[in-house]
């Protein structure tokens, strides 16, 4: 990335997306950094497991085994329903582009509560342990977006504005616009760093979880009146939407249920 003039200073990106070609297939950075984080997650919860945690080794593969699928599957069917009420257009559907957060978090999340009650395991407890490594993961995960230009915000005179100028990216070219992957990158690491400052000090089992979906949700109703899009819903959205769903949810569940107690984890 190089600082060049443009009305005032932004940032040129001009790295390829694609980072090499097996044959007909691209292969791009999104996906490598995508893959990345999801291993990432795995080897959290198995440092977790190492460092004394209440689970097998057999268990947290079996999660991942049931939840990533799951995790994809239902991220691209949120992409997909998005595409065909905003643009008409079912294409998405066969393509490899187009994930969603939410689906991949609720994706994964669901396949996991539905493979706890056939196992002999707590959801909450395993919930708990995930949740810092799932916001670290989708920092990871935001860098694939900046280099691919997916994601990006609206039209910006900032000159932290970045401007996307090689032709495999899907950010429009030339054109200045705000950075929200880099946003949510630096959202992330905080959030995470948080998160480690709240383990073991909310109770019951779960909350942990709960406050990660909750300071996500939050994020999201608000930064994305930054990015571009097209209206879902009531002017908002669809990641919005799903927001103020999840927030309905976790918000109350945190108030009712959760309490602070001595912490009985370190970081």
């Amino acid at each position: 990335m190089t600082a060049i003039p443009f009305g005032e200073m932004m940032i040129e990106i001009n790295i390829d997306p694609v980072a090499f070609t097996i044959g007909s297939i691209s292969v791009r950075w999104y996906g490598i950094m995508v893959a990345l984080a999801g291993l990432m997650v795995i080897g959290w919860v198995l440092r977790e497991v190492k460092k004394g945690a209440n689970l097998s080794y057999d268990t947290v593969f079996t999660a991942a085994l049931v939840g990533l699928p799951s995790g994809i599957v239902l991220s691209k069917l949120l992409h997909v329903i998005d595409e065909r009420i905003t643009t008409g257009y079912w294409g998405e559907i066969f393509s490899g582009a187009g994930l969603t957060i939410y689906g991949a978090v609720l994706g994964v999340a669901l396949a996991i509560w539905i493979y706890s009650k056939l196992g002999n395991f707590q959801f909450g407890y395993l919930a708990d342990l995930i949740a810092p490594g799932a916001i670290l993961a989708q920092a990871i995960g935001r860098v694939g977006c900046t280099i691919n230009g997916c994601c990006y915000g609206i039209p910006t005179s900032l000159p932290w504005g970045i401007i996307y100028t090689n032709p495999n990216s899907y950010a429009p070219l030339g054109i200045p616009v705000h950075p929200t992957q880099i946003y949510e990158l630096i959202f992330c690491l905080i959030g995470f760093t948080l998160l480690l400052k709240l383990r073991g000090r909310l109770k019951p089992d779960g909350s942990l979880f709960l406050v990660y979906l909750s300071l996500y949700s939050l994020w999201r109703l608000g930064s994305d009146f930054l990015r571009a899009g097209t209206p879902f819903l009531f002017g908002l959205h669809q990641v919005q939407v799903i927001a103020l769903i999840v927030l309905a949810v976790t918000i109350p569940l945190l108030v009712s249920r959760t309490r602070w107690t001595k912490s009985s984890a370190g970081t």
